[in-house]
C-alpha cells in the first residue's frame, strides 16, 4: 500500500471537565487537527488557550470549529439566523480562538462548522456561502472542513476556498449518505474496533457500510472522532494504531 495518507480530527475545549481531568488531552494524542470550540455552542477564553496549548506541546494542527450562537442547545439546533447574521457569528468565534492562538505563535490551520450549523451548510448553499465569507474576511487561506459529497464543498470551491472533505469513524451512515439521527438506535460506534474498521474502509477502501447494509462510496482527506463519544479515546487509540498498522501515514491537512 502506498501514498496513503490521511487526517484524524476531533471536536475539542467543549468540556471544561473534560480539559481538567485530562480527556481532552489523551484524546490529542491520537489525532493530527483538532476543531477547537469558540464560543459559539461551547468554549471561552480559557477554554481556548487550554485547548491550544495543549495542541502545540503534542504538534496537533488547530483550527476554529464556530456553531450557532447556541450554548443551550450546543449548538445542535437549527437556527433562524440570517446569512448576514452567520457571517458576523462566524467571524466573532474564529477572531477569537486566532487572537489566542497568536498570542501562543500559533496559526490557525482550518475552520469546521459545529452541528447544526455544519447540517445547514450541507442543504443550504446560502448558509455554505455564508461560512465561506466569514472566513475570506478573515483569512481565505484556511482550509474549509465539510462533509464528503456534500453541497457545502462545492460552494466553498466556487468561492475560490481551499477545502478538505471529511468522514466519520464513530457515525453510522444513512443509505443516502446523510448521518444517522443521534436519538436513533445505533448511531453511535462507541466500540473502537467497530469505528476503526471504518475509519480503514474510508481510508483505505474509499467507502462504508450504510444502516441498511449498503456500501456508499466516500473520498475523504479527514476522519473524525467526537471527543463526546462516549469511550472516545479508546476509539481514537484504536483508529490511529490500525491505521498505522494498515500502512496509512496519519497527517494534518495539507
Amino acid at each position: 500500500m502506498a501514498n496513503i495518507s490521511i487526517d484524524i480530527n476531533a471536536d475539542l475545549g467543549e468540556s471544561e471537565p473534560s480539559l481538567a481531568d485530562g480527556t481532552d488531552f489523551e484524546l490529542m494524542r491520537y489525532i493530527t487537527s483538532a476543531n477547537i470550540a469558540c464560543g459559539g455552542h461551547a468554549g471561552n477564553e480559557h477554554t481556548m488557550q487550554q485547548t491550544l496549548s495543549a495542541a502545540r506541546t503534542l504538534k496537533v494542527a488547530v483550527g476554529a470549529h464556530p456553531s450557532y450562537p447556541d450554548r443551550e442547545n450546543f449548538g445542535r439546533v437549527a437556527s433562524p439566523l440570517s446569512p448576514l447574521e452567520i457571517v458576523a457569528s462566524v467571524s466573532q468565534q474564529i477572531r477569537a480562538l486566532a487572537k489566542i492562538a497568536d498570542s501562543l505563535d500559533m496559526r490557525l490551520a482550518h475552520v469546521k462548522p459545529h452541528g447544526a450549523l455544519y447540517r445547514a451548510a450541507n442543504t443550504s448553499p446560502e448558509v455554505a456561502r455564508a461560512i465561506g465569507r466569514a472566513v475570506q474576511g478573515i483569512n481565505p487561506a484556511l482550509i474549509m472542513v465539510g462533509q464528503a459529497g456534500s453541497s457545502a464543498l462545492q460552494v466553498w470551491h466556487s468561492m475560490g476556498l481551499r477545502f478538505a472533505a471529511e468522514a466519520f469513524a464513530d457515525r453510522a451512515y444513512e443509505p443516502d449518505g446523510t448521518l444517522r439521527k443521534r436519538r436513533l438506535p445505533g448511531s453511535l460506534l462507541d466500540d473502537p474496533a467497530r469505528a476503526a474498521e471504518q475509519a480503514i474502509d474510508i481510508a483505505v477502501r474509499h467507502r462504508v457500510t450504510a444502516s441498511d447494509g449498503s456500501i456508499l462510496p466516500v473520498d475523504a482527506a479527514t476522519i473524525c472522532i467526537h471527543s463526546d463519544t462516549p469511550g472516545s479515546v479508546a476509539i481514537a487509540r484504536e483508529v490511529n494504531q490500525r491505521l498505522k498498522a494498515a500502512g496509512v501515514l496519519l497527517q494534518g491537512l495539507p
